[in-house]
């Protein structure tokens, strides 16, 4: 499995587009997600993403990491149809015939349908996200941070924190694997998932913190604050980009219109 938000080397359309514009893309897929219901619409937006990620050549990577987006959309629907019972009642998760407790937790059809709207609405985040993180280069997003006059502080902890999750993933499979090397078996199914995890966590803790400390010395020796930056290479604007301007233009203004016109199709 490729590691998770990691920053992928090709030239694809969606490389070859500014931060900037990525940024704008992203706002605009994230507002039209908060704001509809339809699943219908939703399931648009995601094949959309998806038709993207196939121009852009980052497909693979978005399907690779599809299996852990559908196990927490999957939680998304279960916690959805447990806490927010709504609608014609389809069944219950316990049989009435358990004593004293039968026929608790009611299946509803408003409860799956709320569950899946969440889960889409995941989907979509997640892909516009990845599709984000995996075509910017780190250098570019700093840049783009600091020309929003974000803090630069802050920037830095995005950035890390953004690296050390690839990072992290790496470590914990190297680990695993020695382990297995070693003549570790924690079992199959999901008891072993469970078992393998713990003899992970404490080398896997006790590296990151490790690797933090090499970090903090590696900026202080590097000049951190030192004074001000120069940049290598400056992203301009260009024909792809002005292209995407205007489609999410064009994208917004009519899921207003349809929003006030039709909203049956996006509510």
């Amino acid at each position: 499995m490729a590691e998770i938000l990691q920053y992928v080397h090709k030239d694809g359309f969606f490389h070859r587009l500014t931060p900037f514009t990525k940024i704008l893309f992203i706002i605009v897929v994230a507002v039209m997600c908060v704001f509809a219901t339809g699943i219908p619409f939703l399931l648009l937006v995601v094949a959309v993403l998806l038709l993207l990620a196939y121009i852009s050549h980052l497909h693979r990577e978005l399907i690779q990491q599809l299996r852990l987006v559908l196990v927490m959309s999957a939680l998304f629907i279960v916690i959805t149809v447990l806490t927010m019972p709504n609608g014609a009642t389809l069944g219950t998760l316990i049989p009435q015939g358990v004593p004293v407790i039968g026929g608790a937790i009611p299946v509803t059809a408003g409860g799956i349908a709320i569950g899946i709207v969440l889960a889409l609405r995941f989907i979509v985040l997640i892909f516009t996200f990845q599709l984000f993180l995996i075509s910017t280069q780190p250098r570019d997003l700093v840049h783009a941070m600091e020309r929003l006059h974000m803090p630069v502080d802050y920037i830095l902890m995005f950035v890390i924190a953004l690296r050390f999750i690839p990072t992290l993933q790496i470590e914990g499979k190297r680990i695993h694997e020695a382990q297995l090397a070693r003549g570790y078996n924690p079992g199959t199914g999901m008891l072993g998932k469970i078992r393998s995890v713990s003899p992970i966590v404490v080398p896997l803790v006790s590296n990151a913190l490790l690797r933090s400390t090499v970090l903090g010395l590696t900026i202080d020796m590097r000049g951190y604050r030192t004074g001000t930056r120069t940049r290598v290479r400056e992203r301009r604007l260009n024909s792809g980009d002005y292209l995407m301007i205007v489609i999410l233009a064009v994208t917004s203004v009519v899921f207003a219109v349809v929003t006030f016109i039709a909203p049956g199709l996006i509510y």
